[in-house]
């Protein structure tokens, strides 16, 4: 099983992925990791990413998507994957993917945004994603005022019917 958290920068992807990678004993990756220097530096600087930005670094997740499937290990990614399109790549032929969509209102997530003091992504973009998000057809979609142990739960009982 593929689990890719969904979102917007800010939405709390990272830490409920490591929570559910760590209740799973599974492995995690952050998109994060994929991103080149460029593509940081521009969100650094307050620069949207455009499509062409962001094929590369969702061509890096997708492998890393078909290899975690490949070897038959469950994994959990985070993705801000806004577009459906951007979704499509990362799904496979067959499928095997669960998206779950980090909900919030910009209020909250502007809030966390400002605390933050180690991350690249300038909060002045966050507009810019939320104008970007296309809602998703097929996710579990969880309020992210919820506590990560509670959205992890949640997670865990929907894989489980």
């Amino acid at each position: 099983m593929i689990y890719i958290l969904m979102g917007v920068s800010g939405s709390g992807k990272t830490t409920v992925g490591q929570l559910l990678a760590q209740r799973l004993g599974c492995g995690f990756h952050d998109a994060d990791e994929f991103h080149s220097e460029a593509n940081k530096a521009k969100m650094h600087a307050g620069i949207p990413l455009s499509d062409e930005d962001r094929w590369p670094w969702l061509a890096a997740m997708r492998a890393a998507i078909d290899a975690a499937r490949a070897e038959g290990r469950t994994h959990v990614f985070t993705c801000s994957a806004l577009r459906q399109a951007y979704r499509d790549r990362l799904t496979p032929p067959d499928g095997g993917v669960t998206f779950v969509h980090m909900k919030g209102d910009a209020a909250l997530i502007a809030g966390r945004l400002s605390a933050r003091t180690d991350h690249f992504f300038n909060p002045e973009l966050l507009q810019s994603q939320f104008d970007t998000l296309e809602a998703p057809r097929d996710a579990l979609v969880l309020d992210i005022r919820q506590s990560p142990e509670v959205l992890v739960d949640t997670i865990l009982q929907a894989s489980a019917r």
